[in-house]
């Protein structure tokens, strides 16, 4: 599995490729879509959430989620990795005409 390094993305690139934060991925499955997902440290210490869908089912297409909101910087990593969950969800429902009062 290959996901996009993303350092390769926005200014304020986050720490350099060596750096455990970036390495660490999270896997999560919502509704039969697959997601990567990780809160990379910035140079500045805040925690950006980065969210790749890697396909339903047995389809591995993998898009990198934009981001959804102006506020992509959490003080905790805890607050980025949850931000991320959500955004996943979010993008489902998008897809799927659920909408979100299923959260």
């Amino acid at each position: 599995m290959t996901v996009q390094d993303p350092s390769d993305m926005a200014p304020g690139s986050p720490s350099p490729a060596g750096d455990p934060q970036q390495q660490q991925r999270h896997m999560f499955v919502y509704r039969g879509w697959r997601f990567a997902y990780s809160a990379p440290r910035m140079r500045t210490g805040v925690y950006r959430p980065v969210v790749v869908c890697l396909g339903q089912g047995t389809d591995d297409q993998e898009t990198m989620l934009p981001d959804d909101t102006d506020e992509i910087a959490y003080a905790t990593e805890a607050e980025a990795l949850r931000h991320a969950q959500q955004q996943a969800m979010r993008w489902v429902h998008d897809r799927t005409g659920d909408g979100q009062g299923q959260f």
